[in-house]
């Protein structure tokens, strides 16, 4: 067995051969019901080394290949395994041998766009976990024109029946079509978000996910993720630079000369009040008197 600095911990690599979650992979360690190199073992720190033997009771296992695809979903597919209802689901297009894979967040029957699919628990984690704040970008169309103030009102967020959403940034493409970026994942998110404000979506597509676009893939088709595009999916562009007439605008206008007085460290000067009070004489000035008109 290899040096603790090395190898894999025991939970996890129970937990990647599919014996259980990690927190069951515990117990059933911690129980010693588990064995490496035939020695029972009871701590889930454990390092397993690529050479060791791990059993689990009588059964030898080891860890499953990891695989991750992108599926383009069309409308009218439900993102799950089973329907109650009878619905057609996304496992319905995919061939057999994917079937196991489950999907990583979803997308509701009516929406269409970028689905990953994966039996890499961690991989799921760091897509959905709000802590990760890994970008989804969707092309919203709406049923009708909207002002511009709708949109920072989205920014800074509303109040939906999932609780309260926000969009981190939402960009106009034209009058009833926006593309907008979420790091959160609610149910039906921005169809509530935009029934918030009055507005209802007819189509909602997903086009990116962290860094990784659909590349040309066909509505129903799916495709292997290499291991470059798996890294791009849990990364986020670097922050858009402001167009030149939007940051000449912020430049001239009265926030920007208010930003410039308070970095020179110039007290602002105030206007004097006009005031008809006469001002107190000085001691040991002589007094003027006027004769004043009969």
């Amino acid at each position: 067995m290899s040096a603790e600095s090395q190898g894999i911990r025991l939970n996890k690599y129970l937990a990647s051969c599919g014996v259980g979650s990690r927190r069951a992979c515990d117990a059933l360690i911690q129980e010693g019901g588990v064995f490496i190199n035939n020695s029972s073992c009871i701590n889930p720190a454990t390092r397993v080394d690529a050479d060791d033997v791990v059993r689990v009771g009588r059964k030898i296992v080891s860890p499953k290949t990891t695989e991750v695809i992108l599926l383009n979903k069309p409308p009218g597919l439900v993102c799950s395994s089973s329907d109650e209802l009878g619905r057609e689901t996304i496992y319905d297009i995919l061939p057999p041998h994917l079937r196991h894979l489950k999907n990583v967040g979803r997308l509701d029957k009516e929406s269409e766009g970028l689905l990953v699919l994966t039996n890499d628990g961690d991989l799921a984690l760091k897509l959905t976990h709000p802590r990760q704040k890994v970008e989804k970008e969707y092309l919203v169309t709406l049923n009708q024109a909207f002002a511009n103030e709708l949109i920072d009102k989205l920014i800074a967020g509303v109040y939906t029946p999932e609780g309260r959403a926000r969009a981190k940034s939402i960009r106009r493409i034209s009058p009833r079509r926006v593309s907008v970026v979420l790091e959160t994942g609610l149910k039906r998110q921005i169809r509530y978000m935009f029934e918030a404000v009055h507005l209802k979506v007819t189509k909602l597509v997903r086009t990116r996910i962290g860094l990784l676009q659909g590349g040309g893939l066909e509505l129903g088709s799916w495709r292997a993720l290499e291991e470059d595009e798996i890294v791009a999916l849990q990364l986020n562009p670097k922050p858009r630079r402001p167009a030149a007439d939007v940051l000449r605008a912020a430049n001239s206008g009265p926030a920007a000369k208010k930003t410039a007085r308070k970095s020179t460290g110039r007290p602002a000067q105030k206007t004097a009040r006009k005031t008809t009070a006469r001002r107190p004489a000085r001691k040991g000035a002589k007094k003027v008197f006027r004769r004043g008109k009969k």
